[in-house]
């Protein structure tokens, strides 16, 4: 079976067959499976009336586990995005009902953000639809050849995901 990036890669060797375009072979496919995953990301968030940044910021609160609550700074470690996008994602979650702010019993200048009944239904339900669109993409895979690429990808995406700071 033959694929746009085997037409791309032998277009290349043909045009410059003093490089070694083999990365493309494996890269390009990921940067492909990327766009398309990302495709059916943004669909399964609509059919949720859901942005993609609004299902990051409410599944971190769902993985919290009950009372379903972070701190603004645990949020921000989650979904790494600045402090000011945190408060405005904040502010526009719980004008949705989504998220409610409570007072950090511990600290009492600190404010927690909690997931309301809504916003765990929402999170729950876009998950479900997210998890058949990926399960679908995956359709063409066995589960020891899914269990294979998970292993190869973990391999090249942990150096990146354990760098310090």
């Amino acid at each position: 079976m033959e694929d746009e990036v085997d037409r791309l890669v032998a277009a290349w060797r043909r045009e410059r067959p003093d490089l070694d375009v083999e990365p493309l072979e494996v890269l390009s496919r990921v940067s492909r499976l990327a766009r398309h995953l990302d495709r059916a990301r943004r669909l399964a968030f609509s059919e949720h009336q859901l942005e993609p940044w609004e299902f990051d910021v409410l599944t971190a609160l769902r993985r919290a586990g009950t009372p379903y609550q972070l701190s603004p700074g645990q949020l921000l470690t989650q979904t790494l995005v600045t402090s000011g996008t945190m408060t405005n994602r904040i502010d526009r979650l719980a004008k949705k009902g989504l998220v409610e702010r409570l007072p950090d019993p511990s600290d009492r200048r600190g404010v927690l953000v909690r997931l309301t009944d809504t916003g765990r239904d929402r999170a729950d339900e876009a998950l479900a639809g997210l998890l058949a669109q990926e399960r679908a993409i995956l359709g063409e895979l066995s589960r020891a050849q899914r269990g294979e690429l998970a292993g190869l990808l973990r391999q090249l995406t942990a150096p990146f995901d354990n760098v310090p700071g």
